[in-house]
Parts: C-alpha cells; structure tokens; sequence
C-alpha cells in the first residue's frame, strides 16, 4: 500500500475512536445505577383520643318531702309497728303505699341487719325508723354495757340499711329504767311510748285488733302494733279507711309531736287538734 493510502486509513481509525469514544459518555455504564431522588415522607404521630368522659354517679334514691301537717288543728294519729322487719313487712308497706299512709317502725336490729333492704323500703318510703333494741331485750332491766350494746348496734344496723341515725326509741314492754333515760339522752334518742294497744301480740285476729284501734283512737293517739303478726297487717286496710272516713290524718311520731321530741324524754301522746275544739 503507498504512502497516503496508510494515512488516510489510520486517519479513519483516528476519528472512528474518538467517535466511540465520544459516544461512551451518553450512555450509562454498565452494571452502574443510576442515582433515583426519593421523596421521604415523614408520618406525623396520630392524636391521642379523649378520654371518655367518666358517667356521672347515679343520685341516691331520697325519700319523698314530709308532708306539712299541723297535728295542733288536725285529727293526727300516728300508727306504729314494733319488732320487724320480717318478710310479711312487704305486704304492710304495700298496703301503707296504696293508701298514701306514713307510719313509723320501730325495728328490733338483729331483723334489720338480716332484712335492710326491707328498713330502706320504709325509709325511701318516707315512713320513720325507730330503735327497738338489737335483740328485744328488756332495757329497764338491763345493765349499762347492756343498754348501750343493744342500743348502739340496732343505730348501726339502720344507719348501714338507710344512711340515716334513728332519733326515736320504743323501749321493748315499755320498759324503762335511769340507765336507760341517760343512755337514751346521749345517743340523741327520745323514748316513745303508746297509748292505744290493741293486744294484737296476744289475740291473733285482725277483727278484735282492727275494732280496739278504732274505738280506742283520739286525736293525737299512738298506736301500738306489730308488723311480725299477719292478722295485724291484715287489719290495717280497714284501720285507715275507718279513721280516714272519721277526719283523722296519719303522720310519723315526730310529725305528731312537731320534731319537738328531746333526747331521753318520754312521750306517750300528743294534744292534737284542740285548738279546733275537736274531741
């Protein structure tokens, strides 16, 4: 091959190089990723759910407002039940809630700490709630540790069952004693007494017990009965409805005596009505 032919070959493989060369740099080289931009996204932190509001308490169940009796104008009787609450009290408050009535029970404590929700009854019912000793015990005869056990618990016992502190006191057999009246005076407790007693504890039928309450009754009487007795409950429809017919109104004790009742006092009955003239 001459002389400029060899120049102009490797002139071509020059420039066929160079073109190689040049045509290496726009395309990615091999087995090199190319870098990718990547976006980070940050999560913010989700918020906190409220607290859920905490449900208010249900109010407690309150027996109804006191009626507004003036036992100095009106023919007031209170009718009173010793020694419950048993299982036939049901059927007494049944009746007294038909009726519209409100009496008050002196309860014997041992049978109020084994039957509360029967004490509640009554005092959600707006009847009044007594103490009658824990065991029936006879308080007039009894020593000073006695009295302020008998009396002491039978107050727990209703306070637990009602929330409330009795501030009356029926001495069982209407027996009473010194120790007894201070003891009384320094539990806050007035001692009450009866003076219509229709012997339902010994004659067992609900016609002699319901004829003795009526002719025995007098405007400001109390009344002596017993809720443990079914002849007595059975009774007690037909005492209403008669003294009702008659005029007479049913209040608690404190409602007869005015809520003027002292602490360690005795009360029996109260002048009712007089100012009327009524008999």
């Amino acid at each position: 091959m001459d002389g400029p032919g060899l120049v102009r070959r490797g002139a071509a493989a020059v420039l066929a190089a160079a073109l190689c060369g040049w045509l290496s740099t726009l395309a990615p080289s091999a087995g090199r990723e190319e870098p990718v931009a990547v976006q980070v996204v940050r999560e913010l932190p989700k918020p906190k759910p409220k607290p859920k509001p905490k449900p208010k308490p249900k109010p407690k169940p309150e027996p109804p407002p006191v009626p507004d009796v003036d036992c100095a104008r009106a023919k007031c009787v209170a009718l009173t039940f010793d020694d419950g609450p048993v299982p036939g009290t049901a059927e007494l408050l049944d009746v007294l809630d038909a009726r519209g009535v409100r009496a008050t029970f002196f309860v014997v404590g041992e049978n109020a700490a084994e039957h509360p929700e029967l004490v509640r009854r009554e005092h959600l019912a707006g009847h009044e709630v007594g103490n009658h000793s824990y065991t029936h015990a006879d308080l007039g005869a009894a020593s000073k540790r006695r009295v302020v056990s008998e009396l002491r618990r039978t107050q727990e016992a209703v306070r637990a069952a009602t929330g409330v502190t009795p501030v009356l006191l029926r001495p069982p057999y209407g027996s009473m004693s010194g120790t007894l009246t201070r003891e009384a005076r320094r539990m806050g407790l007035s001692q009450v007494l009866w003076s219509v007693d229709p012997l339902d504890w010994s004659e067992r039928d609900s016609g002699s017990v319901e004829r003795r309450v009526v002719e025995g009754v007098r405007p400001g009487a109390v009344v002596l009965m017993h809720d443990i007795h079914g002849s007595t409950v059975d009774a007690v429809p037909d005492i209403i409805d008669r003294l009702r017919d008659d005029g007479y109104v049913f209040v608690t004790v404190s409602q007869l005596f005015g809520g003027r009742l002292a602490p360690g006092e005795e009360y029996v009955e109260s002048k009712s009505g007089q100012s009327q003239g009524l008999p």
